[in-house]
């Protein structure tokens, strides 16, 4: 294990050194939080398929495919078919806006007054996306080093708060290309036709496992719906998400940068699912289906080979994990305590003083993930909670700003409070992983929005008429976003 060992550790420095590297370019608050709005379509594509692309995409499809089989591949699946959505119907307004979060984006179409309440739900959760992540170096480290739980959480995290917090979002972009390589060599490249030719071929797959293994609706109707409904949206409104599409120097890159990301998705989701029932002809017994990619790799790939598998899993898991800290950071900072302490219209500061101030965020939240993440075990529900109160609480409100002229600010609250209420006493009730918490949730945020919006006074015209100058890029990015007249 020598030579993987190398390859695990020169990787980790890398991510280290390239966070240093992105400290000198993180001036001022646009570079430190959105990359200076200035990527190019190769960078952007890259950057945008590694956050989405996690541990639990990488990790996690294989388990399914382990499990369902070819149609394992829903999951991720559901993921791309999000981005492509995001892409083409939305990403180009999006950039046009010139905010850096959600909430800002709410006050804007809304005249104000959305962003407490919409931040909170927000950053609980990036909160929770980050502490999915970081849990996931657990697995990962302990099929490296057989390491503590919580020392590889430790290690994991440590490494991921550090480059992060060096550069912000430049150093998180840079760090995310490494890792785009990586997950595309390690996984696409190399794990997946090794597995196919261990397992003897497609046809020795087919002869060893059952039928219903290569049906490709085999993991069920109502799955695959949940899915959609989770992660197709989820992809919609996401701070994660869109904090990448502000990255974007114009409308053309955010469109087809994203499409060819979206595209990406789509392969990776069906090489995971392939790889796991590769997995499931190879070791028919594991105790566990998550364990089948760390199983097939360990005994499966030749020296060298392992330690850049393991660090494409590695590169999945902090990718994700770095670009749902500096969200949850971002949140924290912009939607909630600078509007808890009285700034909604905060003078322009020194740029070194910005940047300071969301670093000293981002390593504040990464310490709180890291914490998180100790105490908690379950990945799963941990990720469930936290794409149900996004789907549940915001995408309502969020999708119903941009495409229906007649929502208010008042339906836009109902709709975030009922919803996110909902769906917290649905999971209490049903439990975490049942179905129903977001089927409701959202039924009722969807009601209240339409409800209250057309039982209040409509939206101020002058709101709308800024509102749509910005949706058209024709109005300049300003110290502060939410509109101030109307508050």
């Amino acid at each position: 294990m020598a030579v993987d060992y190398t390859v695990i550790v020169v990787y980790l420095a890398g991510m280290l050194a390239v966070g240093w590297w992105g400290m000198r370019r993180a001036r001022s608050k646009s570079d430190f939080l959105v990359a200076g709005r200035r990527l190019g379509p190769a960078m952007y594509s890259g950057t945008m398929a590694a956050i989405v692309l996690g541990g639990a995409s990488t990790i996690g499809g294989v388990g399914l495919g382990y499990q369902y089989g070819l149609s394992g591949a829903w999951m991720v699946f559901t993921i791309g078919l999000g981005l492509l959505a995001l892409s083409v119907f939305f990403s180009a307004r999006i950039a046009r806006l010139k905010v850096y979060t959600v909430s800002e984006m709410l006050d804007l179409r809304y005249g104000g007054r959305a962003g407490v309440i919409s931040g909170v739900v927000m950053w609980a959760y990036t909160l929770m996306l980050a502490v999915t992540s970081t849990i996931a170096y657990a697995t990962i480290f302990d099929v490296l080093f057989d390491m503590n739980r919580t020392l590889a959480i430790v290690l994991g995290g440590s490494i991921v708060v550090a480059y992060s917090t060096l550069g912000g979002m430049w150093s998180i972009t840079l760090t995310d290309m490494v890792q785009f390589v990586v997950k595309t060599v390690g996984v696409l490249l190399l794990l997946l036709p090794i597995a196919v030719v261990r397992a003897g071929g497609f046809s020795e797959m087919r002869a060893k496992l059952p039928t219903e293994y290569f049906d490709p609706l085999g993991i069920g109707g109502e799955t695959i719906f949940t899915y959609v409904l989770i992660y197709t949206f989820g992809m919609l409104i996401g701070q994660d998400i869109w904090q990448r599409v502000f990255t974007a120097r114009g409308d053309r890159t955010a469109k087809w940068g994203g499409t060819v990301a979206g595209t990406y998705c789509l392969l990776y989701a069906l090489a995971g699912a392939v790889i796991g029932t590769a997995a499931k002809v190879l070791y028919p017994t594991l105790s566990s289906p998550d364990d089948a990619f760390a199983t097939i790799v360990k005994d499966e790939l030749p020296v060298g080979v392992r330690g850049l598998v393991l660090a494409a899993a590695l590169a999945a898991v902090m990718s994700t994990s770095s670009g749902a800290l500096i969200a949850c950071a971002t949140v924290a900072n912009n939607d909630i305590w600078s509007r808890l302490r009285g700034a909604v219209r905060p003078a322009a500061g020194d740029a070194r003083d910005e940047v300071r101030d969301n670093r000293v965020f981002i390593l504040v939240m990464g310490l709180a993930v890291i914490g998180t993440a100790i105490a908690l075990n379950n990945v799963v529900e941990a990720l469930t909670v936290a794409y149900n109160l996004l789907v549940g609480g915001l995408l309502v409100p969020i999708l119903g700003g941009l495409l229906w002229r007649r929502g208010t600010v008042r339906g836009a609250l109902a709709a975030v409070t009922v919803g996110g209420l909902a769906v917290i006493g649905l999971m209490a009730g049903y439990g975490i992983l049942a179905n129903e918490p977001v089927y409701y949730g959202l039924l009722s945020s969807l009601a209240a929005y339409v409800v209250v919006s057309l039982a209040t006074r409509p939206t101020d015209a002058a709101v709308l008429a800024a509102w749509r100058e910005r949706l058209a890029g024709r109005s300049p990015e300003r110290a502060s976003e939410p509109v101030a007249a109307s508050q």
